[in-house]
């Protein structure tokens, strides 16, 4: 279980339901690890919860693993006796439902939060991708959304009707990132910033689609016009070392930061030591970082795709621009740099945003809301 906005929203909703009297959960999970770290020691410490670690359940494709993972599935919920199934991610989602389906379970949600099919991907896969979710929405009874629109983006590709879908959007521990009492001097001085300097963050995984490469690119006209501008990349993956390469090649090396693998309980700190939070990625849900960014006071740049229009408000708590448009991205960190007072005013905007929908005590009183409703339904059949 990686470490990642959608693995972090389910221990979130298994810790939040383990707080009710009425509920016994149960979370299944793959072996998975990665450079960008991992959640199975956290897992295996919460006593909660039961944790069940399924070694065939993994994120590549593998048709014979894959079967063996559905099968034991499938014989897990018809002795556990399971009142509902709850998925995350696309391949876990199809298995486990179609799995949940044949044994009769009587609730099978699952939890989009992101589309397994987009514009930048083979058409045959995209094509692939799209009837699978089709096939295992029919065996679900409600999908949950992260965003309207990945709603809408679901719908128009005939994923299911409308009134399959309920939006939930992805909770969060708010209070870290609501405190301004971090020493931000301290926490700058540790990365080797000074205290004066302008820093631009961006929080993500290392990977493609995330679009390091595009604020690399864009950075080029920032420097030229601030040329102690720092920009603070947090997260690791399997592309540092061909962004260090692009950082070299633009000699931009004394202006980037790399943090290196950081744990999620970090991401506040951080936060509090940048000006301006940046997220250019290609293929988001709704982007965690962003009511994260808000919620610390700080003005934000998004691409203008999936569900960042429904928390960037455009020129009140931050700036939407095209998707890959560097020139752009570069002309808003600057106007950003050039005024303070806009940064500060836009920062105080975003706060006022975000509490409480993105609790996740608000997710969590949501879920247990639909839980509920589902149940009474299903059982009256």
């Amino acid at each position: 279980m990686i470490i990642g906005g959608a693995q972090e929203n389910t221990l979130l909703t298994v810790e939040g339901l383990c707080q009710k009297s009425n509920y016994e959960v149960t979370l299944i999970t793959g072996p998975e690890k990665g450079p960008e770290g991992d959640l199975l020691d956290q897992l295996q410490t919460n006593p909660s919860f039961q944790l069940i670690i399924e070694p065939s359940l993994r994120r590549n494709i593998h048709p014979i693993r894959d079967v063996v993972a559905c099968l034991k599935l499938f014989f897990l919920f018809r002795r556990s006796h399971f009142d509902i199934v709850h998925t995350h991610s696309s391949k876990a989602g199809v298995l486990a439902r179609l799995a949940a389906h044949g044994a009769r379970v009587p609730v099978v949600i699952h939890t989009i939060h992101g589309l397994p099919f987009y514009p930048y991907q083979n058409k045959m896969i995209n094509l692939l991708y799209r009837i699978l979710e089709r096939w295992a929405a029919r065996w679900t009874d409600r999908i949950i959304t992260v965003a309207d629109a990945m709603r809408d983006q679901a719908v128009q590709a005939k994923v299911a009707p409308l009134e399959k879908f309920t939006t939930i959007r992805s909770g969060m521990n708010l209070n870290p990132f609501l405190r301004r009492d971090y020493d931000v001097t301290k926490i700058r001085s540790r990365l080797g910033i000074g205290p004066q300097d302008c820093v631009i963050g961006k929080i993500a995984r290392l990977f493609h689609l995330k679009g390091h490469e595009y604020l690399i690119e864009a950075a080029q006209k920032v420097v030229a016009q601030f040329p102690e501008v720092k920009f603070l990349l947090v997260g690791d993956g399997i592309l540092k070392e061909s962004l260090i390469e692009k950082i070299k090649m633009g000699n931009l090396e004394r202006n980037f930061i790399f943090t290196g693998l950081v744990q999620p309980e970090e991401i506040p700190q951080l936060i509090s030591a940048m000006d301006l939070v940046v997220h250019v990625s290609l293929r988001e849900g709704l982007a965690k970082v962003l009511p994260q960014a808000l919620a610390s006071g700080k003005p934000v740049i998004s691409f203008d795709i999936d569900g960042a229009r429904e928390v960037v408000q455009e020129g009140i708590n931050g700036f939407l621009i095209p998707p890959c448009d560097t020139l752009s991205l570069s002309e808003a960190m600057i106007k950003f740099l050039k005024d303070a007072d806009l940064s500060h005013k836009m920062g105080q905007k975003g706060m006022k945003f975000v509490d409480p929908y993105f609790r996740k005590e608000y997710m969590v009183e949501q879920i247990e809301a639909l839980y509920s409703k589902l149940l009474t339904l299903n059982l009256k059949l």
